[in-house]
């Protein structure tokens, strides 16, 4: 097996595009990813993994990456006769499409691979067919067994189950019920929540990508509208539409010019884990799968410089950086309210925005993050920079399993060739 690099890396602003249409969007993160690898067209690739969830709502419900591609190989952009993989995991979608790419070039069956992620959730006046999208992430063939489930956790956390009551969606419920239980387990605080709502925020404002670019007070956050208790509006991802793009490469890093090599970034790990309806104080699925992408770097929680997590809501990053190892179970509010997580942390988690503030266009969300760390490893991130990054993590997590994620990704990166 052969080492493998992050050549290229692109991302469009998130957002409610309601006139950019999957074909133009697949463009825009297509192009843009040749030109950061300084690439004049897509000849050199040979494999490529199309990650999508909802186009299905739109009529488009197989071969989506290779209709969205016709343009660009009529054009002469992308090449002829390249497979394409389609690939869906939820919000995981576009982390296993990075994962086939990764496992090309792993296994020395390409050179280059592509990965790319496009996603459109926005139905303007038919808020339904969006709702539709979302529901796919959740067994609609037996509902009974996860409307137990979700009934008995209810009365664990003492917060009792009534989907949709706030008028937010089942997932944000499902947060809500956990975000309770982990209040009442441990204390945590819902301004510690709010804390870390604010400093993600704050940190979109800075993002260029970002879906909201505004700041907000923790205060704020505590007083926007209640979605599902504890989490208000603004501890919540919007809805929004984008799409992302990497390319991965082994041998043929060593064509390419000076000036891309040095900002190709390592691939040190890529792991998967599968969900199941735990136990309410089981570690959850992220943990099993960071494990093993430690063992796989040969790395532990305290190599990681920079992370982006999957934070659907404000409460998910305080979980996470307790299931990831960035601190001892139960502390993660305490860990995110002292300001570990910020800018100018011990471990800064988030820097893009999070998926509360950037935004969160399921099928794109997955490489979005990885775009945010590979700007972070190379030294591009602006105002938004984590100083002397040289190891970073994503933790990107889809569909809904009880509390668990029916799947979650680690990914982990290191500046430059590894050296």
């Amino acid at each position: 097996m052969q080492d493998v690099f992050v050549v290229g890396s692109a991302c469009t602003p998130f957002g409610k595009r309601p006139d950019d249409a999957f074909k133009t969007l697949t463009a825009l993160a297509y192009e843009a990813v040749l030109a950061d690898a300084g690439m004049a067209d897509g000849d050199r690739i040979e494999q490529a993994w199309f990650g999508n969830c909802g186009m299905g709502t739109f009529g488009q419900r197989n071969i989506r990456g290779q209709v969205c591609f016709i343009p660009l190989v009529r054009e002469g952009r992308f090449p002829e006769r390249v497979p394409m993989i389609n690939v869906e995991g939820g919000c995981a979608t576009a982390s296993m499409a990075f994962h086939g790419a990764w496992k090309d070039i792993l296994s020395g069956q390409c050179e280059m691979s592509l990965a790319i992620g496009v996603e459109k959730t926005l139905f303007p006046g038919d808020p339904a067919r969006t709702q539709e999208i979302f529901e796919g992430g959740i067994d609609q063939l037996d509902p009974q067994e996860w409307q137990q489930y979700y009934l008995r956790a209810g009365m664990a956390a003492g917060k009792p189950f009534h989907p949709g009551a706030g008028g937010g969606t089942l997932f944000m419920d499902t947060y809500a019920m956990q975000a309770a239980h982990h209040m009442k387990t441990y204390g945590t605080t819902q301004r510690q929540i709010a804390v870390g709502a604010s400093k993600n925020h704050a940190m979109g404002a800075l993002n260029p990508l970002a879906q909201y670019r505004f700041q907000v007070t923790p205060e704020q956050v505590l007083e926007d509208r209640l979605v599902s208790y504890p989490l208000t509006r603004s501890m919540c991802a919007p809805i929004g539409d984008g799409a992302a793009a990497i390319l991965c490469s082994a041998r043929a890093l060593e064509s390419f010019p000076a000036e891309v090599r040095e900002r190709a970034i390592r691939v040190r790990a890529s792991t998967l884990s599968g969900g199941k309806y735990r136990g309410f104080d089981e570690p959850g699925l992220s943990s099993i799968a960071v494990k093993k992408a430690y063992i796989a770097a040969g790395l532990a929680p305290y190599d990681i410089d920079v992370a982006e997590v999957h934070d659907a809501t404000a409460f998910c990053e305080l979980y996470q950086c307790e299931m990831l190892g960035f601190c001892e179970p139960g502390q993660g509010g305490a860990f995110v309210a002292s300001g570990a997580t910020s800018l100018g942390g011990t471990l800064p988690v988030n820097l893009s925005g999070g998926l509360v503030s950037k935004g969160h266009p399921v099928g794109a969300t997955g490489l979005s993050m990885i775009h945010e760390l590979v700007m972070q490893l190379r030294g591009e991130a602006g105002l938004r920079q984590c100083k002397d990054a040289d190891i970073a993590l994503a933790e990107n997590g889809g569909g809904v399993i009880g509390f668990d994620e029916a799947a979650c990704s680690i990914i982990i990166l290191q500046r430059g060739q590894g050296r």
